[in-house]
C-alpha cells in the first residue's frame, strides 16, 4: 500500500483526470484484493490427511443406460468385433490460452448428461493457480470421497491429483504452438505483470521480444505468464534452459502420465482422437469455439518475431515438438483416411448446430451480445473476447443444448453449483480499476 501511495503522490503532479482515476482504482483495488485474500484464508478449513491414503480404487459413476458398450472400428474402418465402454473418469489438465474453455464446455455437458461428479474449486474458477494443486482446494472435499472429472485450471501436482481420482482415470491435456500462445498470453495477461508497465511504446509485444532479458524479472509478480507458460502449468520450472536435463525429465514425466495430448492447431483431429480414446460418440464432442478474440486485437507475428518468441519460450517449444510427434503417430494409428472422414462429419454436425443455435451464424463482439448470461470474461482494460447470441425461437428439442453449448465458462460453473464469490469480487475490482 505504501508503494501505491507513493506512486499516486508522484503522479499527482501530472494534469488530467486519468491519473486521479488510476490512483483511485489502484488504492481501492489493492484494498479489496487484500480483504478478499484475508477472508478466504479465514474461511478455508484445514483438512487433515493420512499418510496411508491411496488412490480411489473404483469409479463412483452411476453408469446410466446411455453408456452402453460400442463396437470398435480399426484404421481400415472395419468392425473388429470388440467393444469398449465409455470412459467417465477424466482428468483434463486445462492449460492457458489453448482453446481449453471449449474443451471444458464439452466436459461439462458430458458430465451433466451422465450425472457425473465434478471436483470443482471452492469460491473461484481455478484451483488457486499458480500454487500447486492440493486436494484441500476441492469444494467440499473429505478424504475418501470419489470424483469422476476434474478440469478447472490448476498447476498440476500429480501426487495430489492421483489421490483424488480412480486409478483408471484417463489423463488428457492440450498444447498450442508456443509462439502463438505467447502472443495470446501477452495480450490477455500483460497488464497483470508489473514489469511490462515499464515497456515503452504502443507495441509492447515487439519491444519485449527485442530484448526480453532486459524486461523480464523471473521473481516478479505473475512473471510465469510470459515465459514457458505450458511447462509451468504442468508444475515444472519454467525458467530452465532448453538443454537442462530437467527439461527432458519433465517431458518424460508428462508423457508417462497423460494418455492423450491434443494440439490446438489440429483441434478437430484432436477431438476425434479424444472420442476414440474415451469411447465416446460424435454427439459428445460437438462444439462452438468459445473465448475467441476479435481479429483486430491479434498481433500478427512476423517470421522474425515468431523466431524470437520460440527462442524465448524454448522449453515450451521443446515440449510442443515432442507431443506434435506423438500426436501424428496416434493419427497414423487411427488411419489418415478414417480421420479425414470423421473430421468432415464433425464439421458437418457443427455447421448443423450453428444453423440451429446461433443468431447470425457467427460470434459477435462483446458489445453486441444481448444476454448478460452469455457475456464472456474479458481481460483488463478492453473487451476483446467475442461471444454469441442465442437464436430466438430455437425448437424445444435443441433449446437446452444450444444454450449449454454457447454458455461461457463462469456462467456454466455457476449453473453447476460452484460459488464463485472470489472470482466475482475480483471482477468488480477490475471494473473499478478500469474507471
Amino acid at each position: 500500500m505504501r508503494v501505491i501511495t507513493l506512486f499516486c503522490w508522484t503522479m499527482a503532479a501530472k494534469p488530467g483526470r486519468q491519473w486521479r482515476s488510476m490512483c483511485k482504482g489502484l488504492v481501492l483495488g489493492t484494498l479489496l484484493t487484500s480483504c478478499t485474500i484475508l477472508l478466504y484464508c479465514l474461511s478455508t478449513p484445514q483438512i487433515p490427511f493420512s499418510h496411508l491414503e491411496v488412490p480411489v480404487p473404483y469409479s463412483c459413476a452411476h453408469r446410466p443406460f446411455q453408456l452402453h458398450p460400442k463396437k470398435i472400428t480399426n484404421s481400415s474402418q472395419q468392425t473388429t468385433g470388440q467393444t469398449c465402454t465409455p470412459k467417465v473418469d477424466i482428468m483434463f489438465m486445462k492449460t492457458h490460452k489453448t482453446a481449453s474453455s471449449t474443451l471444458l464446455n464439452i466436459l461439462f455437458r458430458f458430465g451433466e448428461k451422465h450425472q457425473l461428479k465434478f471436483a470443482f474449486p471452492n469460491s473461484r474458477n481455478d484451483f488457486f493457480y499458480p500454487t500447486l494443486f492440493q486436494r484441500s482446494q476441492v469444494k467440499d472435499y473429505r478424504p475418501g470421497m470419489c470424483f469422476n472429472i476434474i478440469c478447472n485450471h490448476m498447476r498440476f501436482n500429480a501426487p495430489e491429483v492421483t489421490k483424488l481420482l480412480p486409478v483408471d482415470t484417463s489423463y488428457i491435456t492440450i498444447l498450442r504452438d508456443p509462439a502463438e500462445l505467447f502472443e495470446s498470453s501477452f495480450h490477455y495477461f500483460g497488464r497483470l505483470v508489473p514489469f511490462t508497465w515499464k515497456i515503452a511504446g504502443d507495441d509492447k509485444l515487439t519491444e519485449f521480444l527485442r530484448e526480453p532479458h532486459y524486461y523480464f524479472d523471473p521473481t516478479g509478480f505473475n512473471a510465469f505468464y510470459l515465459k514457458n507458460l505450458l511447462f509451468f502449468d504442468f508444475g515444472q520450472d519454467n525458467t530452465l534452459e532448453r538443454d537442462d536435463p530437467r527439461v527432458e525429465e519433465g517431458i518424460r514425466v508428462i508423457a508417462d502420465r497423460f494418455q492423450l495430448v491434443m494440439l490446438v492447431e489440429y483441434f478437430e483431429e484432436s477431438l476425434i482422437l479424444l472420442k476414440d480414446a474415451l469411447c465416446w460418440e460424435m454427439d459428445d464432442v460437438l462444439f462452438f469455439k468459445l473465448n475467441a478474440r476479435k481479429g483486430s486485437t491479434v498481433s500478427k507475428l512476423t517470421p522474425e518475431l515468431r523466431a524470437r518468441a520460440l527462442e524465448w519460450n524454448a522449453v515450451d517449444w521443446k515440449l510442443y515438438q515432442h507431443f506434435n510427434h506423438t500426436f501424428w503417430k496416434k493419427v497414423d494409428a487411427y488411419g489418415r483416411r478414417r480421420m479425414a472422414e470423421d473430421v468432415a462429419e464433425l464439421r458437418r454436425r457443427n455447421a448443423e448446430m450453428t444453423s440451429i443455435c446461433i443468431d447470425g451464424g457467427r460470434a459477435v463482439e462483446a458489445g453486441s451480445i444481448r444476454e448478460t448470461a452469455m457475456q464472456p470474461w474479458q481481460p483488463i482494460g478492453e473487451k476483446s473476447i467475442m461471444g454469441y447470441n442465442l437464436k430466438k425461437n430455437v425448437d424445444k428439442a435443441h433449446r437446452k443444448l444450444c444454450r449449454k453449448m454457447l454458455m461461457p465458462e463462469l456462467q456454466y460453473l455457476t449453473e453447476l453449483g460452484v460459488n464463485l464469490w472470489i472470482t466475482k469480487l475480483w471482477g468488480r475490482v477490475r471494473d473499478i480499476i478500469n474507471w
